[in-house]
């Protein structure tokens, strides 16, 4: 397939911005029992669900680029029942308008009305708040993934590792730069941070890895004689069957070589798994913030490369057509 820049763009940055919530809220969940020291909402929280939420929008506008008429775009939630990106449509502003009233309760310090649940234990509407959006979040994670591993003829995709993949480099990512925030803002939650990034980047490298080991072994259902129809054991192709490209030639074909593919493999294999790892591993030891921005740099940057392999490994059955430009 032809990596659409846009969509490259969309999947890492709303993955960081998903990531980034469920670290934050996180930090609520285990400050509320006491196991983090609590951080003030309109210091700690509310700018961090301002980032998250900024990840989000940037990533809504990369869409749009998408798209070949843009103010067509509302009607993407119309087939929600049947459609994956239909749903993903629907959840992606849900999400935001549920991070959205999540900055603004810390922002405001909303504390009214809360819930106690039992004696000692008091629910800030926060609290609420956030589990709805940790819901949304999932849910937008799911509707992200299944858009390509619903696709059963591009075999690359179909399998549960894509939503894996899609969930734990997000939330690696996501974490990786809460990490880095909480270094400006609340040293004293980094090595509980960076524990996390480190660990949900390692785990991502295991389904990726899968993922990779999956479709290496890969093996065409189709061959060129059942693309064309025609039996003979020997059939060769020699022509694109076009005097100039089409769509069929511009968006299924990458046209890039095998020796590339594979560079573009080892860059994200290095860049968003063990130079993070190593970089927060640094950078908590040191009480860096210049070691924690690397980490996430590096890591972004490797999961670029590896959102554009994810698309450009894809073999569409047409290919078998094309297969003297392919």
């Amino acid at each position: 397939m032809q990596p659409a820049f846009s969509v490259i763009f969309l999947t890492t940055l709303i993955g960081a911005g998903q990531g980034l919530f469920l670290a934050l809220y996180t930090v609520e969940l285990y400050s509320l029992f006491e196991f983090l020291p609590a951080q003030p909402g309109p210091a700690f929280y509310a700018p961090g669900t301002a980032l998250a939420f900024a990840l989000l929008a940037l990533g809504l506008v990369a869409s749009f680029f998408h798209l070949g008429r843009p103010e067509r775009g509302w009607r993407a939630a119309a087939r929600w029942r049947t459609s994956w990106l239909s749903r993903e449509v629907i959840v992606l502003p849900a999400f935001m308008a549920a991070t959205a009233a999540y900055w603004l309760a810390h922002w405001a310090d909303w504390r009214e009305p809360s819930v106690a649940l039992g004696a000692a234990l008091t629910i800030a509407p926060s609290v609420a708040i956030g589990a709805a959006a940790t819901v949304l979040a999932f849910a937008l994670f799911l509707c992200t993934g299944m858009i390509y591993a619903c696709i059963k003829f591009l075999q690359e995709w179909a399998t549960p590792l894509t939503v894996a993949n899609y969930l734990m480099l997000g939330g690696a990512s996501g974490f990786t730069l809460a990490t880095l925030f909480a270094g400006r803002t609340a040293p004293e939650l980094v090595p509980f941070l960076g524990g996390w990034a480190a660990v949900l980047t390692g785990i991502g490298f295991l389904t990726r890895a899968a993922s990779l080991a999956r479709n290496a072994g890969l093996k065409p259902k189709s061959s060129l004689q059942t693309a064309i129809g025609v039996k003979h054991p020997r059939v060769v192709q020699t022509a694109q069957g076009f005097m100039g490209g089409s769509f069929n030639t511009r968006e299924f074909i990458h046209g890039r070589t095998r020796a590339f593919l594979r560079a573009i493999k080892w860059i994200f294999l290095v860049l968003a798994f063990p130079v993070p790892i190593a970089l927060l591993g640094a950078g908590v030891a040191a009480g860096s913030s210049t070691l924690l921005a690397a980490a996430f740099a590096a890591q972004y940057a490797g999961l670029l490369a590896e959102r554009w392999f994810f698309f450009a490994q894809a073999n569409h059955p047409q290919n078998l057509y094309y297969q003297a430009i392919a």
